[in-house]
């Protein structure tokens, strides 16, 4: 018989700090992601000032935040791939280059977000 696991508060507070130990080991292991969160940070007050309703606002914050959490997947991907050793493997290269292009667009995703919205206020 399987050991019943946490349930209730206990469950999201256990849940909670597995989070937070996956933050904390992304942030300690992948210069991307603290470039990507410092930028992130840095942008956060111009995205209250650029968006002129809520709605802009919120995408622009959004768009920051997807960001992070595309990079935050594609660690975990290129992880699971190294983990299974570092010789040469064409899945394993595709899995890690698709990852990264998944941070690609998500970047393009930024530009275009806050390139149209700064058009909307300045033009």
């Amino acid at each position: 018989m399987a050991k019943p696991g946490y349930t209730g508060l206990k469950r999201v507070i256990k849940a909670a700090g597995f989070s937070l130990q996956g933050l904390i080991s992304t942030w300690r292991y992948e210069s991307a992601f603290r470039q990507e969160l410092s930028l992130c940070l840095l942008l956060l007050p111009a995205a209250l000032w650029l968006g002129q309703t809520g709605l802009e606002r919120a995408l622009l914050v959004a768009v920051l935040l997807l960001v992070l959490i595309v990079e935050l997947l594609n660690s975990a991907i290129e992880s699971v791939v190294d983990r299974q050793g570092h010789e040469h493997n064409e899945l394993a290269g595709r899995a890690k280059d698709q990852g990264s292009a998944a941070v690609l667009i998500s970047l393009l995703l930024v530009a275009v977000s806050w390139g149209l919205i700064g058009w909307e206020r300045f033009a």
